[in-house]
């Protein structure tokens, strides 16, 4: 099964940066990852009748960490993860 979520960051500074994420812009939850300790937090989780919530929860965070690894600390305003 193929998957995709998209990212909209809505805030970063140097430390921390949140972006709503989900399948869509109209079903969406919040992640943030603390940029210092590299570690995510679920703010929002959301709620899909038929799909676990870390379903788009661990894709959204595998995306964030290509994102600090791959690209620093500079953070797209949208990005998307897609399998």
């Amino acid at each position: 099964m193929g998957a995709y979520v998209l990212l909209l960051k809505e805030y970063e500074n140097d430390e921390i940066v949140i972006y709503s994420f989900g399948p869509n812009e109209n079903m969406m939850g919040k992640i943030q990852l603390n940029k210092v300790s590299k570690k995510f937090s679920d703010l929002e989780p959301i709620a899909h009748p038929n799909i676990p919530a870390k379903f788009y929860y661990d894709r959204a965070s595998r995306r964030l960490a290509v994102c600090l690894l791959r690209e620093g600390r500079d953070f797209p305003e949208r990005t998307a993860f897609e399998s």
